[in-house]
């Protein structure tokens, strides 16, 4: 029973941006991408693998993020995972930043 109540909860907060999920998310400025890829393959790299398929942290590779509600992985991003090794981003990075992301992961993040 809590379990389902947990996925409900999930589920209802995830709804809203799952719905926006197909609007388009700005592409950050030259400069700002290659930092924010950098970023990923870094910071994100060092405990997802340094290739992105998995290391302390679970892989970030397009298969395993297949069908991970968007929602979900961008306030994974900005507020972490309590309990876990994954911290927040928040404050270094914006929610349309995480988005961005999120979508570069889904596509094989780009060198």
């Amino acid at each position: 029973m809590r379990r389902a109540a947990g996925l409900l909860i999930a589920t209802l907060v995830a709804l809203p941006a799952a719905v926006h999920a197909d609007e388009a998310v700005a592409e950050p400025p030259p400069e700002r991408a290659r930092a924010l890829r950098h970023l990923v393959r870094q910071d994100c790299g060092s405990c997802h693998g340094m290739t992105l398929r998995g290391g302390l942290g679970t892989p970030l590779t397009p298969q395993a993020l297949a069908g991970k509600p968007e929602a979900l992985l961008v306030s994974t991003i900005l507020d972490g995972r309590p309990g876990t090794a994954m911290p927040p981003w928040r404050g270094q990075l914006d929610e349309d930043e995480a988005r961005w992301i999120v979508r570069q992961l889904h596509q094989g993040l780009p060198e």
